[in-house]
């Protein structure tokens, strides 16, 4: 049985469409990114068979011999950074994290400009055969959380005291979109060769907007202005929250929080992260706001959102670099 009480907003937005139900959601939302920089989301309108027949899928290609799980390895991706990685695989803050998991992005053939100039985590997708219903449902999965995407950040628009089409029109209409599924064994089943005690210790998110689907095992911890809280799994939910970009462009008015996983449910736990992030060459501007005073806290890396110059994929790359420092030589 899924938990039902939650240690972040709850939020319905099946009224996000209507009249006055954008402003209740946005104003909602509005509260949220200002406090913790997390809630959940409801009544989204996602099919809701969905989920189970991806997570179906992925267990069963994390079911396999690493032998042919490697066949699609990150390597073989190339430049694209696509594909499976071990457990161990990705380090955060110098720690290889008690996880192993699939990156995917927007399919794109080689015939797009951008992969043929090979532009960093830019490509197609590399899905196993020895699965064959994982593929389609990553792809069917990412075009719904591209248009709840949108829908969200018109919210945000509109609780900012923006156009709600803000965004779409200066800095998502061709959003840089990515997505993962991660497998945490139970942090208390057996030590894991070469990883650290946490499926990924403390960090926060790089761009503008995360949208995370997870199992009922549970194991999310969210950094709040009291001390690090669990967010309970709730059924047929979304966890968002905000990333670095738009603690930037908000000038600090948003958190971009810490977050970290650590299983301990016994049993394998599962999470797919949707990040919806503003395009690749877009420049990380101040949003036009009324001036407020704003608190500016210290990040738990000691760095600075403020301190960048450049475009976003500049910052995403320098970031992903970091997470898997082998891979840095095929970029």
């Amino acid at each position: 049985m899924l938990a039902r009480q939650p240690s972040v907003p709850v939020i319905d937005i099946s009224g996000i469409a209507r009249a006055g139900g954008r402003d209740e959601v946005a104003s909602a939302i509005d509260r949220a990114c200002r406090d913790t920089g997390f809630f959940c989301v409801v009544g989204h309108g996602i099919d809701p068979t969905l989920l189970p027949r991806m997570d179906a899928a992925a267990r069963e290609f994390f079911a396999l011999p690493e032998a042919v799980k490697a066949r699609i390895a990150m390597s073989v991706g190339g430049s694209a950074w696509r594909g499976w990685f071990p457990l161990g695989g990705e380090v955060t803050n110098g720690v290889p994290d008690r996880k192993e998991g699939l990156y995917f992005g927007e399919e794109l053939g080689p015939d797009d400009a951008r992969v043929a100039a090979r532009l960093p985590l830019h490509g197609a997708n590399l899905f196993p055969a020895e699965v064959p219903a994982l593929g389609p449902a990553v792809l069917e999965w990412m075009a719904a959380l591209m248009l709840l995407g949108h829908a969200l950040m018109s919210a945000i628009a509109v609780g900012l005291g923006l156009d709600p089409e803000w965004f779409r029109r200066h800095l998502t209409a061709d959003p840089t979109v990515l997505f993962r599924i991660f497998r945490y064994p139970d942090a208390g089943v057996a030590t894991v060769a070469g990883t650290g005690e946490w499926g990924v210790a403390e960090h926060t998110d790089y761009g503008l907007l995360t949208m995370l689907a997870q199992d009922d095992r549970g194991g999310l911890q969210v950094e709040s202005r009291d001390g690090w809280v669990d967010v309970a799994p709730i059924e047929d939910s979304f966890v968002c929250n905000i990333g670095d970009m738009l603690e930037r462009m908000t000038g600090g008015r948003y958190r971009s929080t810490p977050h970290r996983v650590r299983n301990t449910s016994g049993r394998d736990r599962l999470s797919f992260p949707f990040f919806f992030d503003p395009s690749w060459n877009a420049r990380i501007e101040p949003l036009p706001l009324a001036d407020e005073p704003v608190e500016h806290r210290r990040r738990w890396d000691g760095a600075s959102v403020f301190d960048f110059d450049g475009t976003y994929g500049e910052y995403l790359v320098a970031k992903v670099s970091r997470v898997f420092p082998d891979l840095v030589h095929v970029i």
